[in-house]
């Protein structure tokens, strides 16, 4: 009997999405299927996602309905949300996260990848939008203007795949720098090793939600039996 995950690691039982995650595993099915699927799966995942970790609150608006009757407005809380794909395969499953939310949210992105001896983490983008420069000092340096900063209440991190969870983990350290005060991590598969890892990093700031578990990794930190490299099934660049 396998041990139990962490209990802030979620993986769905839907049976329509679970349904979609094995036609997802094929290698027969196109790029343009793919798409389709992970847009699907996510839409599904998010959904069960964000209705734990977001809240309902009213607003206190006037508002009217077509036939001129009053109701009250609601919509969700925290309202600081947003969004980080790691790219590129995060990209796949952004459509269908901003579809769910009720309003437009900031996206940032972070390029992050393993490097292929070692397989720990490389930086290579980000704009997370820190606090802006105020003008230079007595001394000829520039200080922070904290009066820039915003409340960043809650970060939506889009990692495909958790193999080793190095990727993720190093995602969630610079969130928590960037000044995230809980994050989700939605992913379409994990392997149990890099997920054990992930949760453990910020145990009450972090909720993962994944669409489906395997067992193992290889030596080259890939997911078996997976599903494949989802960059390179996304945007046909197999062998590049």
């Amino acid at each position: 009997m396998s041990r139990p995950l962490p209990k802030n690691v979620h993986i769905s039982k839907h049976p329509c999405l679970r349904a979609k995650l094995s036609q997802l595993r094929d290698q027969s099915i196109s790029a343009r299927e793919t798409r389709t699927l992970i847009y699907e799966i996510s839409l599904i995942l998010g959904c069960e996602a964000t209705a734990t970790s977001l809240s309902v609150t009213e607003d206190m608006e006037d508002m009217k309905t077509p036939l001129d009757h009053a109701y009250i407005k609601q919509t969700v809380s925290p309202k600081n949300i947003s969004i980080i794909p790691i790219l590129r395969s995060g990209l796949g499953m952004l459509d269908a996260i901003q579809k769910i939310l009720p309003n437009a949210v900031p996206v940032h992105h972070l390029g992050l990848c393993r490097e292929s001896t070692t397989l720990q983490p490389v930086e290579y983008y980000s704009n997370l939008s820190f606090n802006i420069p105020s003008f230079p000092n007595e001394r000829g340096s520039r200080s922070l203007d904290r009066r820039n900063s915003t409340t960043r209440s809650l970060a939506i991190v889009l990692d495909p795949l958790i193999a080793l969870g190095g990727t993720c983990t190093a995602a969630i350290r610079m969130l928590k720098g960037w000044g995230a005060e809980k994050i989700i991590i939605i992913s379409l598969l994990g392997a149990r090793q890099g997920i054990e890892r992930v949760a453990r990093e910020w145990e009450d700031g972090v909720e993962i939600w994944l669409a489906g578990m395997d067992e193992h990794v290889n030596e080259h930190g890939t997911i078996i039996p997976g599903l494949g490299d989802i960059g390179d099934r996304l945007f046909l660049t197999t062998g590049s």
